[in-house]
């Protein structure tokens, strides 16, 4: 398949721009205090054992502390209620 000129040139343009880019458009900091996770089931269940897993892991990988809230009642809509009300800032996760 054979190019056109053209389109050979514009491709090859934006890929000498884009490494330039990247590092202009860094990302900001996350977390930057510690991340609620809302388990809306009973501790010791088996979605709290994977959210303390989940929530250990990243811990240790990001740097930021994040633990675990169970808030159990109503099959799971006080937690989820909760998690609904939060915050929109991403320091608090619903794990279902």
């Amino acid at each position: 398949m054979k190019l056109p000129r053209r389109k050979f040139l514009h491709l090859a343009a934006s890929a000498v721009v884009l490494p330039a880019l990247s590092h202009v458009a860094s990302a900001q900091a996350y977390p930057t205090r510690p991340v609620r996770i809302i388990v809306p089931f009973a501790a010791g269940g088996g979605s709290d054992v994977i959210a303390r897993l989940v929530a250990q892991k990243l811990t240790e990988s990001l740097g930021k502390q994040f633990y675990v809230e169970n808030q159990v009642g109503a099959g799971g809509n006080l937690g989820m209620g909760n998690a609904a009300k939060a915050a929109p800032d991403g320091h608090t996760i619903l794990f279902v």
